[in-house]
């Protein structure tokens, strides 16, 4: 069996990420790296031991000699770049968000869609086992009709270096600056648990209103090139298509929690929780008679397969595996709404 050839498209932190998992794999091979920095794209080579470096990914393109892109650039190159590769017949995995906008992101999943190409979107959480168990025993009917739905995703790098200095850095100062492509916590770890918590409630949000903050943290809120007026917190009330209502909320200021998701799902027979942390994960879980007694016990799960392993498998199996680009184009349109509700006080139907 021939290896798939993957080329690794930026070479950022997250690009290390990608590069370390995919070489764990046996049938994929590291073919080449593309970044607009050529001393950062041959360091970057030299650490994964990737052979071919290029400045420009046409240059890349018109060499062609991969099967496959991961596509680690900045949110805002994620649509231009990746255009050109679907034309070029190269299977995608991209980074989240699609898109920074949804017009962006339907035009990205459409191009994929009609190019029948493999297309993935590495939301990671997805590779969480307990989040996939909650999902199945929501199925299954575990717990009942769903009625509740709690999510958040809780970070603290805005007061703590445990991360970096953020003050000084620019790869955490373009994440509080429009001008340089964020939609700030909404739209870096909106996507993350917006998918956490319709894929672990079994469900998808039909209905949506959310309020946004920005916090001074610099005076004049600008540090050197970047204006800091990216939303810092938000939070969502929402209506989802089982019929349950819910809270979503995340934030950058949540002192004490270095990078924390959890769910909670409540049924009329039962409830789950999923609680995801750097370190360990778990889920919780109150069924049958534990109900009348409000008892709750952890659940062990299974290993699962990651994204990185289910996306090399849609190329040998020649489909496409979720969450696909098309899911996260629906995704970012809750986004692209959150953003208008906040601006008009209103709800709105996804």
């Amino acid at each position: 069996m021939m290896p798939i050839r993957l080329l690794v498209l930026g070479s950022g932190g997250m690009a290390n990420t990608h590069a370390m998992n995919f070489a764990t794999l046996p049938d994929v091979q590291l073919v080449a790296a593309v970044d607009v920095d050529i001393a950062k794209v041959r360091a970057f080579a030299a650490r994964h031991d990737i052979p071919n470096t290029f400045t420009s990914l046409d240059e890349a393109i018109v060499w062609g000699e991969f099967d496959a892109v991961t596509n680690v650039t900045p949110d805002r190159i994620h649509h231009p770049t990746t255009l050109p590769l679907l034309a070029a017949g190269k299977h995608v995995m991209c980074e989240k968000p699609l898109a920074e906008t949804y017009a962006k992101a339907d035009e990205m999943a459409t191009a994929a869609e009609a190019s029948g190409l493999v297309n993935m979107v590495n939301l990671t959480y997805r590779n969480v086992a307990q989040v996939q168990k909650a999902r199945q025993m929501v199925i299954d009917g575990e717990i009942g009709r769903v009625r509740h739905i709690e999510a958040s995703y809780l970070q603290s790098w805005l007061v703590s270096k445990a991360w970096g200095d953020w003050t000084s850095e620019s790869q955490w100062l373009w994440r509080l600056s429009t001008k340089h492509g964020s939609n700030g916590v909404l739209g870096d770890v909106g996507i993350h648990i917006l998918d956490f918590a319709g894929f672990g409630a079994a469900t998808e949000i039909d209905h949506v209103f959310a309020r946004l903050k920005t916090f001074d943290k610099a005076p004049g809120n600008r540090i050197g090139e970047y204006d800091l007026d990216a939303n810092d917190s938000f939070t969502m009330t929402a209506e989802f298509t089982n019929g349950a209502m819910g809270v979503i909320h995340a934030s950058r200021w949540a002192t004490g929690h270095l990078n924390e998701l959890r769910l909670r799902v409540y049924g009329d027979k039962g409830a789950l929780e999923v609680i995801h942390r750097p370190d360990a994960s778990k889920l919780r879980a109150c069924l049958k008679e534990d109900v009348e007694t409000a008892v709750w016990r952890e659940m062990e799960v299974d290993p699962v397969e990651t994204n990185y392993q289910k996306f090399i498998a849609a190329i040998r199996e020649g489909h496409t595996e979720e969450p696909s680009f098309r899911h996260a184009a629906n995704l970012q349109k809750i986004l692209d709404l959150a953003l208008i509700t906040e601006r008009e006080r209103r709800e709105l139907a996804v």
